[in-house]
């Protein structure tokens, strides 16, 4: 595959996220201070370097994937994943519906883990590259979960 492929596909997803968090997220940070968060929350100077890095890693895993046969499936799982991603951003931070962010965050999680395993049985590398990703947002469930019932 090309190089221009490469940086398109890599560069998809990056952009994506970045508009998302620009449109999600806007005033959000004022609204996010005032919360009682957990121990455990990082500091917000972590996401904006977190986030690229998934992104970047997703992207190139996609790329890794377009260049195999019968990967439709394997598509269709990464696309649900990212608009799952992006739509979680705007329930919980633009819309502060922390609840049904919870729950949607369970079903994201879910079609990471199956966007993993169709990844990782066309290309071993592709599905290891979303452990980090998977790892993060298992994280960010518990960071969800834990920022809604203290918030009740």
């Amino acid at each position: 595959m090309s190089k221009k492929k490469l940086f398109t596909h890599v560069l998809a997803p990056v952009i994506g996220g970045s508009i998302v968090g620009y449109l999600a997220n806007k005033n959000a940070r004022l609204q996010y201070d005032k919360l009682e968060t957990p121990s455990f929350a990082p500091p917000g100077k972590v996401f904006p370097i977190i986030w690229p890095t998934l992104y970047t890693m997703m992207g190139y895993a996609d790329y890794r994937i377009t260049a195999k046969e019968h990967n439709e499936e394997a598509k269709q799982w990464y696309a649900v994943q990212l608009t799952l991603n992006y739509v979680w951003s705007f329930l919980f931070f633009k819309f502060n519906l922390r609840g049904v962010a919870l729950i949607e965050m369970v079903f994201f999680l879910m079609t990471i883990l199956m966007t993993a395993y169709s990844f990782y049985e066309l290309d071993t590398i592709a599905g290891l590259l979303f452990i980090p990703y998977i790892a993060w947002v298992t994280f960010a469930l518990t960071l969800n979960f834990e920022t809604w019932r203290l918030n009740r």
